[in-house]
């Protein structure tokens, strides 16, 4: 089942339309009142597609839209709102939306959109399984791409070699990841300094990730390193 997050401040249409996706679209639909608790809710559960509200107290649509877009470059978003200046849609889709609908609108027209976006979204998974960008570890969430962990609200920003050797241990998860390939792959050169550098940066990751017992690195005598995840 597909999850949505649709952050809404009106109650009446907040709630008829998460009733409708349940029942028409069979999604799973996470509603929250306000851009403040959408993006709590986005930092603690993942989710499939967003819908925002632009027009909303504490944290307007676009506002939580960009900062999501810190946070996760891939998620689809489908901005809501009753302003339908040209400048607003070139906001919306500047900010990273693949989507506008403008109120009032027909229910039915938005789960065709929903459905026509995740349709789109899983096509492009298909055809980019082999060279991932999102990951699940634990209660965290890796971002390749933005080169961000999450967990709860917190975000760790990682340097380019860190999110290199983070994604190599999440493509071989529970599998020996050797010392070769990985300095092979990042460096390009297996000699002893940049040996030196990479038990640094896993050092550093292993501390970013140190919150969740669920999730550790070890060394592998004489081989490498693998991250378990229990």
């Amino acid at each position: 089942m597909k999850k949505i997050l649709l952050v809404e401040d009106d109650p009446n249409l907040g709630l008829l339309l998460q009733d409708y996706l349940a029942l028409k679209g069979k999604f799973d639909v996470v509603l929250c009142k306000d851009g403040e608790e959408g993006l709590r809710a986005f930092t603690k559960q993942n989710f499939d597609l967003l819908i925002l509200d632009v027009m909303m107290p504490k944290k307007d649509g676009f506002t939580l839209g960009k900062e999501i877009r810190k946070i996760n470059a891939g998620v689809p978003i489908i901005f809501a709102t009753a302003k339908a200046m040209i400048e607003d849609k070139t906001q919306a889709f500047n900010l990273g939306g693949d989507d506008y609908i403008t109120k009032p609108f027909r229910i039915e027209e938005l789960l065709l959109r929903i459905n026509a976006l995740l349709k789109r979204t899983d096509i492009q998974e298909k055809k980019g399984d082999a060279n991932p960008s999102q990951f699940k570890l634990g209660s965290y969430n890796f971002d390749y791409t933005s080169q961000i962990i999450t967990r709860d609200n917190q975000l760790q920003k990682l340097s380019t070699k860190e999110a290199e050797l983070l994604r190599l241990l999440c493509i071989k998860k529970n599998e020996v990841l050797t010392r070769e390939e990985a300095l092979l792959n990042i460096w390009h050169d297996d000699n002893y300094f940049n040996g030196r550098s990479m038990d640094v940066f896993l050092s550093k990751i292993r501390k970013y990730l140190k919150d969740d017992p669920s999730v550790e690195i070890i060394n592998v005598h004489g081989r490498g390193y693998k991250l378990l995840i229990n």
